[in-house]
């Protein structure tokens, strides 16, 4: 058991789109990313995420409306349904996903990560 120092594991890393591991439990990933920008339209199947804005504020995408994201704010998105994360200014968030989840979904691309980092 060791406490996890989130401001101390975002400082270890400054590209976007590229989630790292920070944790797991119960067959979950505790993962810190950071984006800006937009990321691609996708969904995943099999597997709910949970978006937690730890600094700055983005919008997540649905095919029928916008949710605003702040921080301290999270968001559930259920499986299956299409949504693209998108932050104007540089966003730091936490995910809580199942192992199995795939950054990019069904829609794969180059911004697709198979193998992340531990950090």
């Amino acid at each position: 058991m060791e406490k996890v120092n989130i401001n101390e594991k975002l400082a270890l890393f400054s590209d976007h789109w590229n989630p790292r591991i920070v944790g797991e439990l119960n067959g979950q990933l505790v993962k810190l990313v950071k984006f800006q920008g937009e990321f691609v339209w996708h969904k995943h199947e099999e597997e709910d995420e949970l978006f937690y804005v730890l600094k700055g504020a983005f919008d997540m995408q649905f095919r029928d409306k916008t949710v605003r994201l702040q921080e301290g704010e999270f968001l559930i998105v259920p499986r299956g349904v299409e949504h693209r994360p998108v932050a104007a200014e540089e966003v730091a968030v936490m995910l809580f996903e199942p192992v199995s989840t795939l950054n990019t979904g069904d829609a794969g691309g180059e911004r697709k990560r198979e193998e992340l980092e531990r950090i």
